[in-house]
């Protein structure tokens, strides 16, 4: 797991495990705050040792950004805290929740600790103040990669915990393209000094901007191109020759799970658009991500 101090009482926290998975820490003088949990129990031990241990706090509150497992299964090792997310988010960890732990836990003995516990204060619109210490944090709906998205700004510093509405490529398989473009062009009038993906590296200040941007370039020529597919004699092998870097992506990103994402994208959306226009397509399976968290 890396770790990395962001501001001042703010921390940052990588997975080393799976997808880069990104977690966050903001503490004041009596206790903490942790955004998502990390993906596997060894690591978010560890996060949570730090935090007791060497910032000498205990974790009052943990933040859900949104319902997928590798943001959520580490809920039972923080045992007291108040767990707060979106109403959707506890909707959709009650509805899925269980058959995708049992499934994880069959394939891999390393889920065999986890329990699900699901968020005890929720909302549903608008924002969601919340004070620690020094730093004000503002809980804010973001969805388009998830119906239940929030992301959370430490006003003081323009820190953005944008969760999986921000990605180095953008994932929007059981969300919505045209939402998660709304999202992510909202984020431009925020003033930001760093943001915090859900997955991947922190983005600079001088970085967010053209960032967005090309995030943006990626969903609309996408977008496009699968349009165009499902007007094709083939559909299927139209959008099969869609590939990352004819939409401006890099397909290593992720620890090489970029070109995965991308493939995701293009089934779901044509899918999407086949389905919209009276086409008929034999239904495209998609590989699982962040559902299911299994490391082989």
């Amino acid at each position: 797991m890396q770790r990395e101090r962001v501001s001042e009482n703010v921390y940052w926290f990588q997975s080393e495990v799976y997808a880069q998975v990104t977690a966050g820490v903001i503490t004041g003088p009596k206790w903490a705050v942790v955004i998502d949990t990390l993906p596997v129990p060894e690591e978010t031990l560890a996060m949570r040792s730090f935090i007791e241990d060497v910032l000498d706090v205990p974790v009052q509150y943990i933040i859900n950004t949104h319902f997928h497992a590798d943001h959520t299964w580490g809920n039972c090792f923080f045992p007291g805290a108040t767990i707060i997310s979106h109403q959707l988010c506890r909707d959709l960890q009650i509805k899925h929740g269980l058959a995708s732990l049992e499934a994880a836990q069959q394939q891999n003995q390393i889920f065999k600790q986890v329990k699900l516990v699901y968020p005890h204060l929720t909302f549903e619109s608008g924002s969601l103040s919340l004070r620690v210490g020094k730093k004000n944090l503002s809980l804010f709906t973001t969805p388009g990669h998830s119906p239940d998205g929030i992301s959370i700004l430490i006003e003081e510093d323009r820190v953005l915990f944008a969760a999986d509405a921000f990605l180095p490529i953008p994932y929007f398989v059981n969300g919505d393209i045209d939402t998660l473009e709304n999202t992510l062009k909202s984020f431009n009038v925020l003033g930001l000094e760093n943001v915090v993906q859900g997955h991947g590296d922190i983005i600079l200040r001088g970085e967010i901007e053209e960032t967005i941007q090309l995030n943006l370039a990626y969903l609309d020529t996408l977008k496009k191109k699968v349009r165009k597919a499902v007007t094709n004699k083939n559909p299927l092998h139209a959008a099969a020759e869609i590939t990352v870097e004819s939409c401006g992506k890099d397909r290593v990103v992720l620890s090489g799970l970029g070109n995965t994402l991308h493939q995701n994208n293009v089934r779901w959306l044509l899918n999407k658009y086949a389905l919209e226009a009276g086409i008929a397509l034999v239904d495209l399976p998609y590989d699982e991500f962040e559902d299911d968290i299994i490391d082989d």
